[in-house]
């Protein structure tokens, strides 16, 4: 893999990554952004930061296809997040961050404790084509995906301040997308976040994943030599999609060559049958989550996809019991969900 490191004229960083090297002249850039302000407040109730970021309001929303803001530049067009006329994968950090490493101080004199949000927010282009998925990746594609992500991992974790570091991809309208391009982004946080907070104390206590493994056969939708991918028992959504290696790693930093291979090629697989299951593309939030800095003994990388389709025509809503208590209430069965999406053709 390589990389090529390139500093926009406003000062977010530009990282482009390719199978070959990448040489291309830069072209003109946009305008200049103004400088990120975010910070945090404790929530005192639910013992928990929120993350305060108002410059993102006015955020790019759904713009139309010759203004792609994550497309390929064009000499004398409309000027681009990238600056080149053509790149394999792209990552850049974010012209509206929610953390920043330019954060800025927390206001003072307010009744709750706040701090800084001094983390950092990436974006990650996974072609220069405007459409596409995972699914409709090349193999060399989402294998070079993959250790993107991992670089991503060994270079946030480098920093001194970041804590927690999460890939994450939102597809569709539905859950929210303002840009249709295929992207994901990254965040890098200086805490643990709580969810990710729960799931540690959960693997301090036991190998959760690899104590599930051997009663996963129902339950399983994909599998081969290396990574499984189930609805688990406790699914929260009904296509809810649970990956994970079957040897213990930390996170894809420590996977093996085959391991990387097999791990891009599940998560390909996934999103066809997702999107083969109702003959439409679903919509769903994927995170990856692997181990907190200083959590690598004990925690299991694994990623989790949250499908909004119940049915071909039905969303999955978080209303009163999930949002306020914090309670899910499933109106389907694991079990029977997993036969489903297991018998999908692809």
């Amino acid at each position: 893999m390589h990389k090529r490191v390139y500093a926009k004229k406003d000062g977010r960083m530009l990282y482009l990554y390719g199978l070959k090297p990448h040489t291309l002249p830069a072209l003109e850039e946009g305008e200049n952004t103004g400088q990120a302000q975010s910070h945090a407040r404790w929530h005192p109730l639910r013992q928990e930061w929120v993350v305060f970021a108002a410059s993102r309001q006015g955020r790019t929303f759904l713009p139309p296809k010759e203004y792609d803001p994550l497309a390929p530049s064009k000499p004398g067009g409309f000027p681009t997040e990238i600056p080149f006329e053509d790149f394999e994968i792209a990552v850049f950090q974010n012209r509206w961050p929610s953390l920043s490493p330019h954060a800025g101080a927390p206001p003072e004199g307010l009744v709750i404790p706040t701090r800084d949000a001094q983390g950092d927010c990436e974006v990650v282009v996974y072609t220069p084509e405007h459409s596409g998925s995972l699914a409709s990746l090349s193999p060399e594609r989402r294998e070079l995906l993959v250790r993107v992500w991992a670089d991503r991992y060994r270079e946030l974790y480098a920093r001194p301040q970041i804590q927690y570091v999460m890939p994450f991809e939102n597809r569709g309208e539905q859950m929210g997308v303002t840009l249709h391009h295929p992207h994901g982004q990254i965040y890098a946080y200086p805490w643990i976040p709580p969810i990710l907070q729960k799931e540690l104390e959960a693997f301090q206590k036991s190998p959760v994943l690899l104590n599930l493994l051997p009663h996963l056969g129902p339950y399983t939708v994909l599998e081969d030599a290396h990574v499984l991918a189930c609805i688990p028992p406790f699914a929260r959504y009904p296509y809810e999609v649970l990956v994970f290696p079957k040897q213990f790693r930390p996170g894809l930093w420590a996977f093996t060559e085959e391991e990387i291979s097999s791990f891009a090629r599940v998560l390909g697989q996934v999103v066809q049958k997702l999107d083969n299951l109702f003959h439409k593309p679903m919509p769903y939030v994927m995170a990856l989550h692997a181990a907190p800095k200083g959590a690598e003994e004990v925690f299991h990388f694994h990623v989790e996809f949250y499908p909004a389709l119940r049915t071909a025509d039905k969303l999955k809503y978080l209303a009163g019991t999930e949002l306020a208590a914090g309670t899910f209430a499933m109106d389907a069965l694991p079990e029977e969900t997993a036969r489903v999406l297991r018998e999908v053709a692809i």
